[in-house]
């Protein structure tokens, strides 16, 4: 019965190089030969895994000599949500918004606009899905809160309908 090269190599040979690379601790050796190849490992060597780098922060800045002011700076203000009635369309799902059915098309709706109930708003796509959003009102178009290609979190409000 003959025996079944690999890498011009006898399983008896195999199995002497397998037992060099446990005892002399090399870790792996590796043969290829033409179309062949052959790797030998120790089990007990694990791959390295690269260490990550710390997280860096930004240092606070101090400044000396600066000029010390006896009444307290007053913070400017975040600029308030303006509070609108009228139903809240959502975003169903995390995505991306788009007001058109493609670039070169025009907008699903635009404000002050006029829409009923079944009427498709935008669409929000999703996993290489795009997924249609349709209204569950009658009404006319507020305000649309999200700009064009923008990210959209889920529940977020995207469309005020009056």
């Amino acid at each position: 019965m003959s025996e079944k090269l690999i890498c011009n190599l006898t399983f008896a040979e195999i199995k002497e190089l397998a037992d060099i690379v446990s005892e002399k601790k090399l870790g792996k050796i590796d043969i290829k030969v033409d179309d062949s190849r052959i790797i030998i490992e120790d089990k007990k060597t694990r791959p390295m895994i690269a260490p990550q780098s710390p997280m860096m922060f930004a240092q606070p800045q101090v400044f000396e000599n600066a000029p010390v002011s006896a009444t307290p700076e007053v913070q400017p203000e975040a600029p308030k949500a303006v509070a609108q009635s009228g139903n809240i369309v959502k975003s169903p799902i995390v995505g991306t918004f788009y007001a058109a059915p493609s670039p070169d098309k025009p907008p699903f709706v635009e404000v002050g606009q006029q829409v009923k109930k079944g009427d498709v708003l935008f669409i929000i796509e999703s996993m290489k899905l795009m997924n249609e959003v349709q209204s569950e009102y009658d009404g006319v178009v507020k305000e649309i809160c999200v700009s064009n290609a923008s990210p959209v979190e889920f529940d977020q409000p995207v469309m005020i309908i009056g």
